[in-house]
């Protein structure tokens, strides 16, 4: 079982993987009981979010934590994946900054990706 830092350390790295923009982590447990952390990107079609969703999915999956619920799969702007202690924010351009998640949760404290424990996954075959 993975802790929520570690949960939002692989979350983010998937959608590097598949080249998200703007990926950003807000530590939220402070802020909410909805989530430890959001993840929040970009992508730039609905094509580039199915494959980040997917990517996301699968590594957290392979790792012992699928995703409770996912919410927005038929939409072409924004896809919501709920790991309990993590909730991944997969937007359009656009819809990121109608939405601004950033600016709602602004009293929530941004952290560097990097600098969250990334556990060891498996090896891809």
């Amino acid at each position: 079982m993975l802790t929520p830092a570690e949960i939002a350390a692989v979350a983010a790295k998937a959608l590097e993987n598949k080249k998200a923009r703007d990926i950003k982590v807000l530590k939220t447990v402070e802020q909410t009981v909805l989530a430890d952390y959001f993840v929040i990107c970009n992508g730039t079609s609905s094509t580039h979010i199915k494959a980040l969703v997917d990517e996301v999915d699968k590594l957290l999956s392979e790792a012992g934590e699928p995703p409770i619920r996912r919410e927005g799969l038929r939409s072409d702007i924004w896809v919501l994946m709920d790991f309990g202690c993590v909730i991944v924010h997969v937007f359009t351009d656009e819809a990121r900054k109608f939405y601004n998640l950033e600016r709602l949760w602004s009293d929530s404290q941004e952290i560097d990706p990097a600098t969250l424990p990334l556990p060891e996954l498996p090896e891809e075959e």
